[in-house]
């Protein structure tokens, strides 16, 4: 008795011990899970906050260049009065905390992570302008340049309002990988059955699993048959046949008979969770790349830092006072940072990602949409993608000359009208289209695992399987023989074979055209599916593809990527379901076909609206033509630098030559014009 009692009490510190682990896995699932929706709004927050910047800011501006003596010197006006200079200095103040404010913060996080880049560019430039500008009102020799940080601030807010505005990524699809799970289970105890919710099933608990269901965890079957449609976790679209001792796995979804299954993983612990964890990594792996504008302001940085210390560095050291060395240091310092250079890219990206759109491609990550032109292979998923994705019918007939052939759909569909099969839905899709009245059955029942059979105008009908035939030696005359793609099923009227149906999930009319065109730009092609070798290599021929992969599971996907990656490829991936995730955050572009899942499409970098794998083609051609137009454009924002900025030191100081900020402002004002102008010629260019 006490052994047992001390027996009792291990259990139960055992199930504390796994109560205790399982909520803290919970809760670092729901801390991602708050994460991603933190991220999500926080970016749409953002896009906001600089809207609100940007007006705010430009209201303030107003009135610092009417008092600012520069412009007034331009325009020839005077507007004086005491205390002017403290009047602008306390509008200048407030616009560079304010308005300077996302800059100031982002310079910390790109210093943080040892990537400096625009924000750090901006930050400088405002911060150098704002305190000499500052030191110049209490007393330093010189001439403010408030004008000019007002201006800056102004452009720069504008350029990142228009460019977070044109592309936002939404960060979605790990909650609608999850979402694949339902909200309840029907566990089985002693008294029969209780509804309890997914995230109570513990590993070994037996669950009733009904017709049409979605399975709530991994688990083995111990009673029933039913066919499984596994698309979502294979992408293959045929049902898979299911009988006692075989696995499933959570998120798939049961045919039309109860199943009762042993639970093998718990939600945390299920192969959905894998699959959720490596697009996670992925992603994460992939934002770390830097966009053109980064990387270009990061050298900027560098030149402006350097040149300006080496500008008040020279002339100290040739016996100049130190106001003048630190003019020409801050001259060199603020023509660095151009105007133009804060909307170079953002009207490049505003341009590109509306024209994009307008030819059926969304954008949805600019540094992938950036890189699009470096891809030299692309790897297709089959179903959905290069397929329709739903099982259609290729041909049918009768196999005796006294039945009309239509007699062999018309019967087939009375059957299966009612069914969720994807092999019914294909027979009664076909009947429709062909104009064939479809009468009402009778008595209607499934053969499991075999096929259906009722009653239809009298009539006893069945579809069944070759294997049905061969099992009650049912003689045909001449068995058809299925190509690699197909599915064939027989029709039997009164237990004889009367016809055949013969399904396949049918190519795009576009997956040749696309292919071919790929590989006309010395582009390889690959196909990558869950479904069985027999039917991808028949396709992968077919299409005259570079290569193929079989019979791969959603994790595995992830490292067919990684093989080609290894390889020096660049590679993109196009895919439409939540089997495709994995290697779609892994590609180094994501492209989702638009009309499959949200998890794809949200875990892709370029959404296909059209569903059309040609667009492929398009969008390396766009990438290509929006690169060159960024490329044009950073030539035309920084080019006056290469004049500017040795002016701007003194370089022929001893010749009388030398640039003033008034110089600098007007060679940054014709670049700036320079840049929106080569902006909008893309937009015909992307025009068909």
């Amino acid at each position: 008795m006490k052994a047992h009692h001390k027996k009792d009490k291990a259990e139960d510190n055992r199930h504390h011990d796994a109560d205790a682990h399982k909520k803290d896995q919970e809760k670092a699932h729901s801390q991602e899970h708050d994460h991603d929706h933190d991220h999500e709004n926080h970016h749409s927050h953002m896009v906001q906050d600089f809207k609100q910047r940007f007006f705010i800011s430009l209201f303030i501006t107003l009135p610092v260049l009417l008092l600012s003596s520069t412009i007034q010197g331009w325009f020839g006006y005077e507007l004086d009065f005491t205390g002017r200079n403290y009047v602008v200095l306390a509008l200048a103040t407030g616009l560079f905390f304010y308005g300077g404010w996302p800059f100031l913060k982002g310079f910390t996080k790109e210093i943080g992570k040892k990537q400096p880049g625009m924000m750090t560019l901006i930050a400088m430039a405002i911060t150098v302008t704002f305190l000499y500008s500052s030191a110049i009102v209490f007393g330093l020799s010189g001439q403010p340049f408030f004008w000019e940080l007002a201006t800056l601030i102004v452009v720069m807010l504008a350029g990142h309002w228009l460019e977070m505005k044109s592309v936002m990524r939404a960060s979605g699809a790990l909650d609608k990988l999850m979402a694949l799970i339902p909200d309840n289970a029907h566990r089985i105890n002693d008294s029969g059955t209780e509804d309890i919710k997914t995230d109570q099933i513990q590993e070994g608990d037996q669950l009733l699993i009904k017709p049409g269901e979605k399975i709530p965890a991994d688990g083995i079957i111990y009673e029933g048959t039913s066919s499984v449609d596994e698309s979502v976790i294979t992408g293959e679209s045929k049902p898979v046949e299911k009988a006692t001792d075989d696995e499933v796995v959570a998120g798939s979804v049961n045919g039309s008979s109860s199943l009762k299954i042993k639970v093998k993983n718990t939600q945390e612990n299920s192969y959905l969770s894998k699959v959720v964890d490596m697009v996670q990594k992925a992603s994460k792996e992939k934002s770390k790349t830097q966009h053109l504008g980064d990387r270009a302001a990061f050298w900027l940085t560098i030149i402006a830092i350097t040149t300006g210390f080496i500008t008040l560095t020279v002339w100290l050291l040739v016996g100049r006072e130190f106001n003048f060395a630190l003019t020409r240091m801050v001259t060199v310092m603020v023509i660095a940072c151009p105007h133009a250079l804060g909307l170079a890219i953002p009207l490049v990206v505003a341009i590109s990602t509306s024209a994009s759109a307008n030819n059926g491609l969304l954008i949805r990550n600019r540094t992938s949409f950036e890189n699009s032109r470096k891809i030299n292979a692309v790897v297709f998923d089959k179903t959905g993608t290069l397929t329709l994705g739903k099982y259609g019918v290729s041909r049918y007939d009768n196999l005796h000359s006294k039945n009309d052939k239509k007699d062999i759909l018309q019967w087939a569909s009375a059957l299966e009208k009612e069914s969720e099969h994807p092999i019914a839905q294909g027979i009664v899709a076909k009947a429709n289209d062909e104009g064939i009245e479809i009468p009402d059955a009778k008595n209607v029942e499934n053969l499991t695992g075999e096929g259906i059979k009722g009653t239809v105008n009298g009539k006893d009908i069945k579809i069944v399987s070759p294997a049905y035939l061969e099992k009650n030696n049912i003689k045909v005359d001449q068995l058809e023989k299925p190509d690699e793609t197909e599915t064939l099923v027989y029709l039997l009227v009164d237990d004889e074979a009367t016809g055949f149906i013969a399904l396949s999930d049918t190519l795009r009319e576009s997956a040749k055209e696309a292919v071919d065109k790929l590989k006309e730009m010395e582009i390889q092609c690959y196909i990558l599916t869950g479904d069985n070798e027999t039917v991808t290599k028949s396709i992968a021929s077919k299409l005259n593809l570079d290569g193929y992969f079989a019979n791969v599971m959603p994790d595995k996907k992830q490292d067919k990527i990684k093989e080609l990656q290894n390889k020096g490829l660049f590679v993109a991936m196009v895919g439409d379901g939540i089997n495709d995730a994995p290697a779609l955050a892994q590609a180094n572009v994501g492209i989702a076909i638009g009309s499959g899942t949200d998890v794809a499409a949200e875990t892709a970098d370029i959404i296909l609206v059209d569903s059309d794998p040609a667009d492929v083609v398009k969008l390396i051609n766009f990438g290509k033509a929006t690169y060159k137009k960024m490329i044009q454009n950073l030539i035309y924002a920084t080019a006056y630098n290469v004049v500017a900025l040795p002016l701007g030191a003194g370089v022929l100081f001893w010749a009388g030559i030398m640039i003033n900020p008034a110089v600098g402002a007007i060679l940054m004002s014709l670049s700036t014009v320079a840049v929106a102008i080569n902006a909008q010629l893309l937009r015909k260019k992307l025009t068909p």
